[in-house]
């Protein structure tokens, strides 16, 4: 892009990173957040505090990086109100790059191209890499759109990621972070399940894991991770409770493409478990503490019916 003028929406754990790459990159950022708190360091790095989404409207590109699509389209509703009454210039860029519905993100492409009369595109590129990645700009960006789009925002995407793809039309992209959450989510608690039965048989996780590192176990799921769940360190870098959100993402897309996806459907039964148990606002590895839990009760069920008989 020759104009490298970006809008972006959403400045959490991902977004606030992300967009001071950009910044350091070049780039001139308007910012919109709920609480202004998070527009204090970007605003010294050159980012431009803007009063309301709608005033993005004449930008050549505009991020948004949400929890889950329906704070998009809140965020957004004011951005396309005013495209209806006067379209932005042909060309425009919406980019979703939170971890949304494959099905729902097609809907939303639907909604911007209707209201900007053609004008702008939605191209969802979903990131992993999770916060270090984001500080680092190390992350993994897998884009959906028309090519002609995603050509166009490749400086943009290279400004915060390392491992950039597009993956085909809209909705792919989230397709495959949804893949990659089946993978990350079902990794994490499959390593929670042997850290929690490795301790409670008198073994040490962390020698377990340190083998297991040497071996076809190890994966890069276990050299993150591995270390909060060993520690029990569950002070969040992400909310545990989104890993239920993107799996069910998973099975709503499997459901459309006629595929068994069997870790999947159990992983959105843990997740859910631990959303239950009030640790959803805490980093990922809580899993461990879910399943910890859930040992418990199902060890005192195990005592009680020893006393009844």
């Amino acid at each position: 892009m020759e104009n490298k003028t970006a809008g972006f929406v959403g400045l959490g754990h991902m977004g606030r990173p992300m967009a001071a790459n950009l910044l350091r990159s070049g780039w001139d950022v308007a910012l919109w957040n709920r609480s202004a708190g998070a527009l204090e360091d970007l605003e010294y790095l050159g980012g431009r505090r803007t009063p309301d989404v709608a005033d993005m409207r004449d930008l050549p590109v505009i991020v948004f990086m949400l929890p889950d699509l329906p704070f998009i389209e809140e965020a957004a509703a004011g951005l396309l109100e005013s495209w209806r009454a006067a379209p932005p210039r042909s060309g425009t860029a919406v980019v979703v790059m939170s971890s949304v519905s494959p099905s729902g993100v097609q809907d939303f492409g639907r909604e911007v191209q209707q209201a900007s009369h053609g004008n702008a595109a939605v191209v969802d590129a979903p990131v992993s890499g999770g916060t270090a990645g984001a500080v680092d700009g190390t992350l993994a960006i897998m884009a959906g759109g028309a090519a002609a789009d995603f050509n166009r925002l490749e400086p943009l995407f290279n400004s915060m990621g390392t491992t950039v793809r597009h993956m085909g039309a809209l909705g792919t992209g989230s397709l495959a972070k949804a893949c990659n959450q089946l993978i990350v989510g079902t990794t994490t608690a499959a390593l929670a399940e042997a850290a929690e039965l490795a301790e409670r048989s008198g073994m040490d996780p962390a020698a377990l894991f340190e083998v297991l590192a040497g071996g076809l176990a190890g994966s890069r799921v276990l050299e993150v991770v591995g270390p909060r769940l060993v520690s029990k360190d569950y002070r969040p870098t992400g909310p545990a409770k989104f890993m239920h959100k993107d799996l069910s993402f998973v099975l709503d897309s499997a459901r459309a493409a006629g595929a068994a996806v069997p870790m999947a459907s159990a992983g959105v039964e843990l997740y859910a478990e631990l959303k239950r148990q009030g640790l959803g606002d805490q980093d990922l590895a809580v899993v461990r503490q879910a399943i910890s839990q859930l040992s418990d009760a199902h060890a005192g069920s195990a005592t009680e019916g020893t006393v009844s008989a």
